[in-house]
């Protein structure tokens, strides 16, 4: 558990040391809420109509930035190999690099999207429930990008090939997240069925997550 706990703190430091999780990923998701309202026009029935598939897709790409560093960084210091050969298994390693990095990079997302809301003309209850849906999605966002940063990690140009990998795997993840957040905010459809299954997705994500990627990075660094 030192072990574990002393990986989680080194990482949040890197991250917020470098900038590269907080600020990159909050700024990305503040651009996109900016630049929305002069893309569609003073319609401001269809920005708070779309305003929720935004701050989704917003959060998604926030979310791929810093992933293709999560392991990269590690390999290229020899840090993946201590981590590998340390005393904690591989795979709750890698989930507590996981859980540093969505305390780094979606977290903040969630903190600022009711912010951002306001630009989108959305009322308070809608963007607190967007914010819900956020925070129960990310995880899953989180840890299906584990798989491809595993996977892309001792290629030199890993980044196109992670996004290619990734962007398939989430689609449920923003398919239930959007909807849930429709849901909420205009109907007919029950809240609660997309919620419910869009943390489903999360919590098998947090299972299978970290273990598909174990495998791939021993795979890969044979």
């Amino acid at each position: 558990m030192k072990e574990l706990a002393a990986l989680l703190m080194r990482d949040i430091k890197l991250a917020v040391r470098a900038g590269g999780g907080a600020l990159i990923g909050a700024l990305f998701f503040l651009i996109v809420a900016t630049l929305l309202p002069f893309a569609i026009g003073p319609d401001l029935a269809l920005l708070a109509r779309i305003g929720p598939a935004m701050l989704w897709i917003g959060a998604l790409l926030a979310s791929l930035l810093a992933l293709d560093r999560l392991f990269a960084t590690d390999y290229e210091d020899g840090s993946l190999d201590l981590i590998m050969m340390g005393r904690a298994p591989l795979e709750f390693a890698i989930l507590a690099k996981a859980l540093a990095h969505w305390l780094t990079t979606a977290l903040p997302l969630v903190v600022v999207a009711p912010l951002l809301g306001l630009l989108l003309n959305m009322e308070f209850q809608s963007m607190t429930f967007v914010a819900l849906t956020l925070l129960a999605g990310t995880p899953a966002l989180t840890c299906i990008g584990l798989i491809g940063a595993a996977l892309a990690v001792t290629l030199r140009r890993g980044g196109l090939l992670l996004a290619v990998l990734v962007l398939p795997l989430t689609i449920p993840v923003l398919i239930f997240g959007v909807a849930a957040s429709n849901a909420a905010i205009a109907g007919p459809v029950p809240f609660g069925p997309p919620f419910t299954i869009l943390c489903a997705l999360s919590l098998a994500s947090i299972v299978i997550g970290p273990f598909a990627a174990a495998a791939a990075l021993r795979h890969g660094l044979e």
